[in-house]
């Protein structure tokens, strides 16, 4: 079959380890897991912190990338797989759990033309999302879901503050808030992108770093370094910085008396269980919301997805049709 893989790793050059390969080896399903015939894939940051040997990946070479994907299993149901593969010594639910792993990380990823997953991790996917609007959620959609509603509570109201516009989380973040009836606003440094949030829901679009209107209950962060200082000295007094990533770095110089006197809450975040894709399922279906769809490409221009990618000239989620 057909599969877009990592074959090494290479800090300074991590697309040099990219390749499509055309006879990879098909999936076999152990007790308990299922082949799924994959019918579209998106692909994140997370696959190029894969090639660059940032993340889970090990020295499993060749290994097929992609976390996110939806399709088809053997009774021909219309499903979606959920990204966190589980110790199998903890619930499902337990994303966090010692042992749990991305897709790709321990096991084959879903930029292929079919995949091997537990059982438990498929969730029934409504007719009305299409398949390339589900392979944008396990990921993307499903962290900024839990950023918002599971760690920082966001009610009605509320004024949020998202970092990085156009990234797949910011994107997805900045849909979801908005549909929830927060006011938002955005930052970042390309003004394409400004106007596209504020196409999107966005009440105020502005260049990373530049004084805000009004001072946000709650800050959605991901960039890191480059927004880290504006976030903190943005939020409003007793407001929640909640972070999931840090595409433009991770260390980051903090001024704690920023967080003491203004009894801030700084909250880490990542990914979500399988109940909370059912419930971001749910709440797609009853507001409407579908996620932002950059560009779609075939398996075989997977390299030129992922150079759409690395240079950040993405709106949204780009999918590949395996």
């Amino acid at each position: 079959m057909k599969a877009v893989t990592a074959v090494g790793t290479n800090t300074e050059d991590p697309l040099s380890c990219l390749r499509v390969d055309d006879d990879y080896r098909d999936p076999q399903a152990a007790e308990g897991w299922e082949v799924i015939d994959v019918k579209a894939a998106s692909i994140n940051h997370h696959d190029l912190f894969n090639l660059r040997g940032m993340s889970g990946i090990g020295a499993r070479f060749p290994t097929v990338l992609g976390s996110d994907g939806s399709g088809l299993d053997g009774e021909g149901r219309r499903v979606l797989i959920h990204a966190v593969i589980a110790d199998p010594m903890h619930g499902i639910d337990e994303t966090l759990a010692p042992g749990s792993s991305l897709l790709s990380d321990r096991f084959d990823g879903t930029l292929a033309q079919r995949i091997a997953v537990p059982v438990a991790n498929l969730v029934a996917l409504p007719d009305e999302i299409s398949f390339d609007e589900a392979a944008c959620l396990p990921t993307a959609f499903l962290t900024a879901y839990r950023m918002l509603f599971t760690k920082a509570k966001v009610r009605p109201g509320q004024r949020v503050l998202i970092q990085g516009a156009g990234g797949g989380v910011p994107t997805a973040a900045l849909l979801l808030a908005s549909a929830a009836g927060a006011e938002v606003a955005v930052t970042s440094r390309d003004g394409t992108k400004r106007e596209q949030a504020l196409e999107l829901g966005a009440s105020v679009a502005l260049p990373t770093g530049s004084r805000l209107p009004w001072r946000p209950d709650v800050v959605i962060e991901v960039v890191g370094a480059p927004t880290w200082e504006h976030s903190l000295t943005s939020v409003a007094a007793e407001g929640v910085v909640v972070v999931a990533g840090a595409t433009g770095g991770s260390a980051v110089p903090t001024d704690l008396r920023e967080i003491y006197r203004r009894q801030l809450t700084v909250l880490g975040s990542t990914l979500g269980s399988r109940r909370e894709l059912g419930d971001l399922l749910r709440f797609l279906v009853r507001t409407g919301v579908r996620p932002r769809v950059d560009s779609v490409y075939p398996l075989d221009e997977a390299p030129t997805a992922f150079r759409r990618m690395a240079v950040g000239a993405q709106f949204g989620k780009i999918v590949i049709h395996p």
